[in-house]
């Protein structure tokens, strides 16, 4: 009876949390009032309803006595047992920590992967280290000269230094940090990757002194605050409630309306993760519950942690040299074009890899025994490359790597290999574009010293994440990451990253689009931003500055609008001897567009291909922890208790639940998150 009266004033606790999100119409007005009427004597006949019920039930179950169906009642045992993909997810440290058994046959299977960004990469880790093939049976075929993918970060003699984009990490990349903890560091002897990162961030905790600027390089004051009104705060939560199914093939404007666009939380929301009012409304809910326990720290980036260097160089470079040391095969402008496939009965086979190699077209004959491994789609293919004197556009360089096309091939043998058109059909909703901007001399570090309150050539963090132009017609962001973001970089020259989300629209001092700008104008444009006066502008973007800027027509195509079965699985079904990788592959409750996606897939599809008797531990279960979801309502209404907002007649409500819960563990939970205030009288 205890047990079951304190879960029935948790029930009430957490009814109240969603009532209090909510505007009570009319109807609820008047409804309330009944409801007032009967609520205390509904709480007072409960716990007597309960016992007659239990009472009921038990006798029931005596008469209709069934025969166990589940063998593995009340016991761990079945717990985990592999699903139809050949794995299983776990959590904590004892799944962790351990080795796996060398998989049964491994000695005379081979892999090829198709790519060789961080998905590609990882997935060849995972062969070595927990499926322990031996090095020189894994075959990595890429289409450019060098490995990396979307992880980018190069000095290019003709343009300077050039990054197409940064990643943002966290603690809760499970299967990140369990491949890095594998892989050596570069930079300090007898340290892995992991260790250096965790040690940096230790020492330069990340955090952000100015999100957003206002009227040419004012600090905007956002202060921390969402500024979500109570109905825009039920748009997020009837969302977030929100089943998946509910959510196929729609877009956020089709969930969300002014009360949530017109707020600060959708200015920090769309410029961090680049989502726009079309983007699917499922990845935003994904998004949201993913990272459920870092509401707190959106306002000011101290959820988020960096590497060192720039992508390439801290993430990709050790993985290459981690995979060279132990034999593995890299061949460089290696196009592959199709994988054919062999249908018999319900087994898809993948008979030949179809591929160009530096022009002459080739084909690699396959058996069971060679495993395929396939990035399908990319967000970077088709980059334009522009620089200093010259747009992203005309006869400006593109680099291809055949990604889409290749998808398109696998995709017309089988519905369960995808459909690629839903991500790829439509430049117009999936670019933007980014510049990295190199200082010269001097002149500039003042006004970014102004804003974001450091010194840049300090060595530590710098902006904290990007600052965003509130006011910008481009809706332009910047950042500055530790220098130097290059391992040989000049000390006294400064890196910075630039993106506009919204490239058809003419900014505010250059007015022309950014897509139809030079690097100079996209420069100059960010300097009117960031308070140089107008007079000096025209100088500093043309001697005091260079700038390469690059157009991604697909770099949020992932966000399209999507249903069940645009993405395939991982493993699809019937596959034996072949899966997906990457971004636009499917895996359950993680979200695109992070480093995390890309190895979780990696992990699942060589566990599953080759039977590695290890868990893929699950993505942080933070969407089903009641603290996480306490801390992370009371912090969306910027620090205002659900309890504290006006309910209009359902306010007597309040305080008999209060004295429901007065004196249990319920009652501590609250108060400990700030859903009860010390000053509340109950």
């Amino acid at each position: 009876m205890i047990k079951f009266l304190s879960f029935h004033f948790f029930c009430i606790s957490q009814y109240l949390l969603i009532l209090s999100m909510m505007e009570p119409s009319k109807e609820d007005m008047k409804m309330s009032k009944s409801l007032v009427k009967v609520g205390v004597a509904a709480f007072s006949v409960a716990a007597g309803a309960a016992c007659v019920g239990a009472k009921k039930y038990n006798e029931k179950k005596d008469i209709e006595k069934e025969p166990v169906v589940n063998e593995y009642r009340n016991t761990e045992r079945g717990k985990y047992a592999k699903n139809a993909k050949g794995i299983y997810y776990s959590n904590g440290n004892y799944e962790a920590f351990a080795r796996p058994e060398k998989p049964e046959g491994v000695d005379h299977k081979s892999a090829y992967i198709v790519g060789s960004g961080l998905a590609s990469l990882a997935t060849a880790c995972f062969l070595v280290r927990d499926g322990q093939m031996p090095g020189d049976h894994i075959h990595i075929l890429e289409a450019m000269d060098i490995a990396g993918g979307a992880c980018d970060g190069i000095y290019d003699p003709t343009r300077g230094y050039v990054m197409r984009g940064g990643r943002e990490m966290e603690n809760h990349f499970e299967c990140l940090w369990d491949l890095f903890r594998s892989i050596p560091s570069l930079e300090q002897e007898g340290a892995s990757v992991l260790d250096e990162y965790y040690w940096l961030n230790k020492h330069d905790p990340n955090y952000s002194l100015c999100r957003a600027t206002i009227h040419q390089g004012q600090d905007a004051h956002t202060d921390g605050k969402f500024d979500l009104s109570t109905k825009g705060a039920m748009e997020i939560m009837k969302l977030f409630m929100t089943p998946d199914e509910d959510l196929y093939d729609k877009t956020i404007e089709d969930v969300f309306d002014d009360e949530v666009f017109d707020s600060t939380f959708w200015m920090y929301w769309r410029s961090m993760f680049a989502f726009e009012n079309w983007h699917s409304a499922l990845e935003m809910k994904l998004y949201f519950q993913r990272y459920i326990h870092h509401i707190s720290g959106l306002p000011d980036f101290s959820a988020l942690k960096f590497t060192r260097y720039n992508q390439y160089e801290s993430l990709i470079l050790p993985m290459q040299k981690y995979l060279e040391s132990h034999g593995v095969d890299f061949q460089f402008n290696t196009e592959v074009t199709n994988v054919e496939f062999e249908f018999v009965g319900d087994k898809k086979i993948a008979k030949t890899i179809e591929c160009k190699v530096n022009g002459k077209e080739q084909g690699i004959v396959l058996t069971e025994n060679d495993l395929v491994f396939v990035t399908n789609g990319s967000c970077t293919e088709g980059t334009i490359y522009g620089d200093q004197d010259h747009a992203p556009n005309g006869d400006a360089e593109v680099r291809t790597s055949g990604c889409w096309s290749l998808w398109k091939n696998i995709a017309k043998q089988d519905p369960s290999f995808g459909h690629p058109e839903k991500f790829c059909s439509d430049i117009s909703k999936t670019n933007w574009e980014s510049a990295t901007i190199t200082t010269l001399d001097d002149k500039i570090i003042p006004y970014i010293t102004n804003i974001c309150k450091r010194d840049p050539r300090s060595g530590k963090t710098v902006t904290g994440g990007i600052v965003t132009c509130r006011d910008s017609s481009w809706l332009l962001s910047w950042t500055i990451n530790r220098q130097g973001q290059f391992k040989n970089q000049d000390p006294e020259k400064v890196c910075v990253w630039v993106y506009g989300l919204f490239t058809d629209k003419p900014g505010d001092y250059v007015k022309k689009p950014m897509k139809d700008c030079t690097g100079k104008e996209i420069c100059e444009e960010w300097l009117y931003h960031l308070g140089v006066p107008t007079s000096e502008i025209e100088e500093l973007a043309e001697n005091s500055a260079r700038t390469t800027p690059t157009m991604m027509p697909y770099i949020t195509a992932f966000f399209m609008p999507r249903t069940k079965g645009d993405r395939p699985d991982v493993i699809p079904d019937g596959c034996v001897n072949f899966a997906f990788l990457g971004q636009f592959a499917d895996t359950p409750r993680d979200t695109v567009f992070t480093t995390e996606y890309s190895v979780r897939t990696a992990m699942e599809a060589v566990y599953g291909l080759l039977g590695v008797d290890r868990g893929v531990p699950e993505v942080w279960g933070s969407v089903y922890d009641i603290r996480e979801l306490l801390d992370s309502s009371v912090k969306l209404m910027d620090g205002k208790s659900p309890l504290e907002i006006n309910l209009g007649p359902l306010n007597v409500l309040k305080k008999p639940a209060l004295k429901l819960v007065k004196g249990t563990v319920i009652e501590k939970l609250l108060k400990d998150h700030q859903v009860i205030k010390e000053d509340m009288k109950y």
